[in-house]
C-alpha cells in the first residue's frame, strides 16, 4: 500500500516495535492505550497474552506496528512455555526499536534474562518502566530509574503507567523517531492483522483466566468452532479445552454459573469490539495433556510463525 507525501512534503514512515519482557509486566495493557483499542487480552496472571499480536497503530504521517509478545519465561519446561518463548524471540528479529517493559517495583531473574537476550540484539532497546503509579513518592521513582538505567546503554527510559495512560506520548515521539521512510503495511483502516475468530477466541479466554484460580487458566485454552453472521447477528459457539474432567467441572462450575458468568461478560466485549449484537454459546471439553503435547498445540493454533 503506498502514502503520498504527507503534508509540508514530509516522507511517510512505517515499521515495527516489539514490546517484550517477563511475564505480567504490562505489556499488552501498555500496547492497548497506546492504540487507544483493546487488541490484546488483559489479567493479574502470568501467560495471559500466548500469541503474538500485531498492533497497528496509522497516522497522517507514519504506521507504527507494535508486536505484543508473550511473557519470557526462565525455565521453560513445557511444550506450551518453549512455544511462548520461541514467539517472543521470534519477535525481536528485524524489529526498528525494543520496548523493554520492565516494573517499577520488581526485578528478578526473568527480568535479567531478558536484558541479556536484548543487549544481543542491535535494534535501540527503550527501557519502559511501568506501573509507576504504584509509588506515590515520586522521590522513591528516581533512584530506582537511575538504577534500572545503568544495566544497558538504552536509547531512552520512560517511566510511565500503562493502566493509567501516563507518559505515553513521550513514547509516541521515540516511536515515530525510529520509524524509516516507507509506505504503510496494511491498510489505513487495520488496527491488527488477527481475524476476528481468533480476537472472540482470545475474549473468552480472558474471561475465563480473571475468574479463575491461580493454576486452571494455564490448563485451559479456548477454540471457535462456529462463527457466521446472521442477518446482523453474529452466531460464536466458542469450547473451552481443559487437561482433566476435575477441570471441567470447576469451570462450568455449581449449577452452570461460572460458564455463564464468563460468556455474558465475553458477550458483552465481543459486541464493543464487533459492533453488533452477538449470540455466544459456550461449551467445555476435556483435552488430556494438551499443554504439553507439540502436535495438539498445533491443532489448537500454537504454530511457530515467521
Amino acid at each position: 500500500m503506498s502514502n503520498p507525501m504527507t503534508e509540508g512534503n514530509t516522507p511517510f514512515r512505517s515499521g515495527f516495535i516489539a514490546i517484550v519482557g517477563r511475564p505480567n509486566v504490562g505489556k499488552s495493557t501498555l500496547m492497548n492505550h497506546i492504540l487507544g483499542q483493546k487488541i490484546s487480552i488483559t489479567s493479574n496472571k502470568p501467560q495471559t497474552t500466548r500469541h503474538r499480536i500485531l498492533g497497528i497503530k496509522t497516522e497522517a504521517d507514519y504506521q507504527a506496528i507494535f508486536i505484543d509478545t508473550p511473557g519470557l519465561h526462565l525455565n521453560a519446561k513445557s511444550a506450551m512455555n518453549r512455544y511462548l518463548n520461541r514467539s517472543a524471540h521470534s519477535s525481536i528479529e528485524a524489529v526498528d526499536m525494543v520496548f523493554f517493559v520492565v516494573e517499577a517495583v520488581h526485578w528478578d531473574e526473568e527480568d535479567e534474562s531478558v536484558l541479556r537476550r536484548l543487549q544481543q540484539q542491535s535494534a535501540p532497546v527503550v527501557l519502559v518502566i511501568n506501573k509507576v503509579d504504584r509509588i506515590p513518592d515520586k522521590e522513591r521513582l528516581l533512584p530506582i530509574i537511575q538504577k534500572l538505567s545503568e544495566k544497558m546503554a538504552f536509547a531512552a527510559v520512560v517511566p510511565v503507567s500503562a493502566l493509567k495512560g501516563v507518559n505515553l506520548a513521550q513514547l509516541d515521539k521515540l516511536v515515530y523517531d525510529s520509524l524509516s521512510e516507507g509506505d504503510a503495511i496494511f491498510p489505513e483502516d487495520y488496527i491488527t492483522d488477527r481475524s476476528e475468530r481468533f480476537l472472540a477466541a482470545e475474549i473468552v479466554r480472558e474471561k475465563l483466566f480473571r475468574s479463575l484460580g491461580k493454576e486452571l487458566p494455564y490448563a485451559s485454552t479456548v477454540e471457535i468452532e462456529h462463527f457466521k453472521d446472521d442477518n446482523g447477528l453474529l452466531r460464536i459457539a466458542a469450547l473451552i479445552w481443559v487437561e482433566r474432567q476435575s477441570q471441567k467441572k470447576i469451570v462450568i462450575g455449581k449449577g452452570g454459573e461460572r460458564l455463564k458468568s464468563v460468556g455474558q461478560q465475553a458477550r458483552i466485549d465481543m459486541e464493543k469490539l464487533f459492533e453488533q449484537k452477538v449470540f455466544l454459546e459456550c461449551w467445555v471439553k476435556v483435552k488430556e495433556g494438551w499443554s504439553d503435547n507439540e502436535r495438539l498445540l498445533n491443532s489448537l493454533g500454537y504454530r511457530d510463525e515467521l
